[in-house]
């Protein structure tokens, strides 16, 4: 009985560092299965949900038993920000009826509040130093894995599982192709290069603190791991990012050898390249004077990523172009087919005007994935700003992409809720910036660590929804919480003993 009282004893003082360390490896590595369906989406109530959910529940009780702690100034911010969702979804649901289907509207505010408290159970997880540096090596020994499974998928075949469309989310194992972008354990290739390029200059930043070649060599596995998901803003948020810190730290040669390996690992990935040659290009299209429509000759394949049909006229619109014999043999394949789709429906077509209509014109076009975020999903959000500036039209009235977490926040939540949401990424930065200028030159590499990953997440969310995809959440605002618990360990001595 002894004994079992010492046990029972240990798990009440450690329930929190046991749940925390549980997380730190459940949210990365277990792929998104579904359990319960959502009417009129597709996306699914999974399993990590209900852990959560125990996770606040244990950590509730403890508040209330007085045995952990955490910053009300904190606290009183992610409520305000809270209570901001909430509205946007009252205002959004029951005034603009801009949410149609109104459990789906609050499921969506509801997932703010399990993504961001999770801050506060990590931050009163983080009882002394060595609580820390414990976190943050587990972390760490995530990153790998998660990476060598990426690997594992591109060259042995391993299964993923993913939520990139409606068929996808329903929890198919998926054997990828050659050409395919890993996506390892995450929903998407897109989630999988955030989660990485967040963690790439705290890793680089341990590797410096604790001088051992291993902390290298996963950063080198998540690089390697970074190319093959050939996401192109995660990329360009990589070079922006973890470069800058080598350079502030001077670590010349570090910056050459890390810089070589990236060369090296560009070129021999086709993927990727192709994909960045492909954002921009210099195309001789046709565009339908009368309708406005657009037809660019191109070949589409599942190796390369297909032009769409934002494009920008050049100046130059010289008619002796080398191409204009192509551009002529396309414009009849096109007119033969309009006929025959003409000749099928019933429907009469005049062939000289529609030829006529159709002007060759030398543009610079942009891949699908870039037209489709500044045709559809971007003016979508910004017209939903203009009909509700303060308060947005409500969680979920975007569907479930917007494609720029900034845009999503004031199309959603307005400018209250951007700018509270803003207020906090802010202030935890602030807070280790503060916390830098008090620490010695080695423990300053940490926290450095933190803010250039944290830069690297604000570049990727212009270019997709980064705080709304659930793993990169979770990663994020769990080590925030970490972070930001180390920093406050001295004004808590109370309720903490301090080891330095």
């Amino acid at each position: 009985m002894k004994k079992l009282g010492c046990l029972l004893k240990w798990i009440d003082n450690n329930i929190l560092k046991i749940l925390i360390s549980f997380i730190i490896f459940f949210i990365p590595l277990y792929p998104k299965l579904p359990l319960i369906d959502i009417e009129y989406t597709y996306i699914y109530i999974r399993f990590e949900d209900f852990f959560i959910v125990f996770t606040y529940l244990v950590f509730l009780i403890q508040f209330l038993r007085k045995k952990v702690n955490f910053s009300w100034q904190f606290f009183f911010l992610f409520l305000f920000f809270w209570l901001s969702v909430f509205i946007s979804f009252y205002f959004g649901h029951f005034v603009l009826k801009t949410i149609p289907v109104n459990y789906i509207g609050f499921l969506h505010s509801l997932r703010r509040v399990e993504y961001m408290g999770i801050f506060f159970v990590a931050y009163a997880a983080v009882k002394n130093k060595n609580d820390f540096f414990y976190y943050l090596k587990l972390i760490i020994f995530v990153v790998f894995l998660v990476s060598i499974y990426g690997l594992g998928q591109k060259f042995f075949g391993w299964p993923a599982i993913q939520t990139m469309n409606p068929e996808y989310a329903r929890g198919y194992l998926l054997f990828l192709t050659p050409e395919a972008r890993i996506s390892s354990t995450f929903s998407g290739h897109y989630d999988l290069a955030s989660y990485l390029i967040f963690l790439m200059p705290i890793i680089l930043s341990s590797f410096l603190f604790f001088n051992k070649i291993k902390y290298f060599l996963i950063f080198v596995s998540t690089l390697t791991g970074l190319v093959l998901t050939a996401s192109r803003i995660s990329y360009i948020g990589y070079l922006l990012t973890v470069f800058p810190f080598l350079i502030i730290q001077k670590k010349w040669r570090l910056i050459f050898i890390i810089l070589f390996l990236t060369i090296f690992l560009t070129l021999a990935n086709n993927n990727l390249t192709s994909r960045l040659k492909r954002t921009f290009q210099v195309k001789r299209i046709l565009v339908d004077q009368k309708t406005g429509a657009v037809y660019i000759p191109q070949k589409i394949t599942t190796k390369e990523l297909p032009a769409g049909s934002f494009y920008i006229a050049l100046k130059n619109q010289n008619k002796n172009n080398s191409n204009d014999k192509d551009l002529e043999e396309y414009k009849k394949k096109l007119i033969l087919e309009k006929e025959i789709q003409a000749t099928k429906s019933g429907e009469k077509i005049n062939i000289a005007s529609l030829e006529a209509n159709l002007k060759p014109i030398n543009t610079v076009v942009s891949d699908i994935s870039f037209a489709t975020r500044l045709q559809l999903e971007w003016p979508r959000a910004i017209n939903a700003f203009k009909k509700s500036p303060f308060f947005g039209t409500g969680p979920s009235s975007l569907t479930e992409a917007t494609d720029n977490d900034y845009l999503r926040w004031l199309g959603e939540t307005g400018i209250f809720g951007t700018f509270l949401f803003l207020l906090i990424l802010l202030k935890i930065a602030y807070k280790i910036f503060k916390k830098i200028l008090t620490l010695n030159l080695k423990e300053k590499i940490i926290f450095k660590g933190f803010l250039f990953g944290l830069a690297a997440l604000m570049i990727n969310a212009s270019y997709i929804d980064v705080f709304e995809a659930s793993k990169v959440a979770y990663t994020f605002w769990l080590i925030a919480g970490i972070f930001i618990g180390y920093i406050y360990l001295k004004k808590s001595k109370k309720i903490y003993e301090k080891r330095e």
